[in-house]
């Protein structure tokens, strides 16, 4: 591999870092924040109202309102009484307190977690290969033979190791 190519890799590693140091600060915030998505911190309480079909029963509420674990906590008349809120069988109101993001960090959420039915999937495709680019052009940064090389390559090592290891514990 000549210095050619060594400086081709270069530049197109730098411009492209460039120009993805925006959606990665995106990517590192939110998942940061998903870490923390099994507590409350930096959520607060929403009021929300909705219509649902009339007649559910505890499991198909549960899954209408998309709540885990759902419990109907107790039942007068036509009112199932819920942890936060309340569903009227006869007319299919239900009113309940949610817990959520504010609105850009939940939008943050969103993109990190996106699947392929989501507008910007191409998004994700796009920075999963890019960083995996990045990964790999930075071996071809330097002469295999220079000494940053070596060091380099037992930095990628020890940290392929350690990112194993991890996913054992």
């Amino acid at each position: 591999m000549g210095r050619k190519s060594e400086n081709t890799f270069r530049e197109i590693h730098r411009y492209l870092g460039f120009f993805l140091a925006g959606i990665m600060a995106v990517y590192a915030i939110s998942g940061i924040v998903l870490t923390f998505r099994n507590t409350d911190y930096m959520k607060s309480d929403v009021q929300v109202s909705t219509t649902l079909e009339p007649n559910l029963n505890e499991e198909t509420l549960g899954t209408a309102l998309r709540k885990r674990a759902f419990k109907v906590d107790k039942t007068e008349g036509d009112l199932l009484y819920f942890s936060g809120g309340t569903y009227n069988q006869k007319t299919g109101e239900a009113s309940y307190t949610e817990k959520r993001l504010p609105k850009i960090l939940d939008n943050m959420n969103k993109l990190h977690k996106m699947h392929s039915g989501h507008p910007l999937f191409w998004l994700g495709i796009f920075f999963g290969v890019a960083l995996l680019f990045f990964a790999v052009s930075a071996f071809f940064m330097f002469r295999p033979k220079a000494p940053i090389y070596k060091n380099g390559l037992y930095f990628a090592a020890a940290g392929f190791v350690l990112t194993v290891i991890l996913l054992f514990v």
